[in-house]
């Protein structure tokens, strides 16, 4: 029986600057691929829509990826945005959060799917991610997630073409024709 390597925090940043990207998943090392043309349109178009709402109302920080979250010393994820809220402010350091976020959100790409929607949903539940929404561009919908128990629970989805509000910001209708590229 071979015993497995757990890698720390300490290994993840000492990695090689290789331009390539990596997260740490309980101690396993997993490549992140290069995101499309598309996901990086979705992506940015909900940065600004989520930036610009986060900046009039003075409520916590919005993050763009890479920005690593330290969820524990063998747990170390990029989502592709990253909210913090001011209970959580306290979190943020010079190097990265410290802690988990108020909302992750993960952009759908071929090879993420399964780890969007099985590792890091595990992971974000594991470590106390209140909020989690997972954007799919090909069906046009994001799915915001609550924290119930040990699990999330779909609370809300972002579908069709009526602009919603999905928490953690109620005070905010999405419109889908301002998101999908």
């Amino acid at each position: 029986m071979t015993s497995r390597i757990v890698l720390t925090y300490e290994d993840y940043a000492a990695l090689p600057h290789d331009g390539k990207r990596y997260e740490l998943h309980e101690g396993e090392l997993s490549p992140m691929g290069a995101p499309s043309a598309r996901h990086q349109l979705i992506i940015g178009n909900l940065y600004f829509i989520l930036r610009v709402h986060v900046v009039a109302t003075g409520r916590g920080q919005l993050f763009l990826s890479p920005f690593d979250c330290i969820m524990s010393d063998i747990t170390v994820v990029q989502p592709d945005l990253v909210y913090v809220d001011e209970t959580r402010r306290r979190l943020i350091s010079e190097r990265a959060l410290e802690g988990a976020p108020t909302l992750a959100v993960e952009i759908l790409s071929p090879w993420s799917r399964h780890i969007d929607r099985r590792v890091k949903m595990t992971l974000y539940a594991r470590h106390a991610v209140d909020w989690y929404w997972i954007v799919d561009g090909d069906a046009r919908t994001i799915d915001a997630y609550r924290l119930e128990g040990d699990g999330y629970r779909l609370n809300a989805r972002l579908e069709g073409t009526a602009p919603r509000a999905l928490p953690p910001f109620l005070d905010l209708p999405l419109a889908p024709a301002a998101i999908w590229p």
